[in-house]
């Protein structure tokens, strides 16, 4: 999938509200990021580099599995395939929108 792609299924996770009231980053590296400002209403998402209450830094490949369900995100982060900066309480709520 590319970007383009992920970023519209990310709107489609988080269109109206969905709980998390946060703001959240997933940075893919040198294959982009996905913002997802879900403090706001409706939640917007972005493929802007802005601050947010929660990174997470993952392989876009990988980030194609969690959302498939073929990688658990809390495997992911036990096997150092996902890494997080900031909120982790966040970070324990993103399988509202993962999952």
């Amino acid at each position: 999938m590319d970007l383009e792609t992920l970023t519209n299924g990310m709107r489609e996770r988080v269109q109206g509200k969905s709980g998390l009231d946060a703001t959240v980053k997933f940075d893919f590296g040198d294959d982009g990021l996905i913002y997802v400002d879900a403090a706001a209403s409706p939640n917007s998402v972005s493929n802007e580099d802005k601050d947010a209450d929660c990174t997470s830094r993952i392989s876009r490949a990988n980030f194609e599995k969690v959302l498939e369900g073929d990688m658990d995100p809390t495997t992911a982060f036990m096997m150092g395939r996902l890494k997080v900066e900031g909120s982790m309480g966040i970070a324990m709520k993103l399988s509202k929108i993962l999952g």
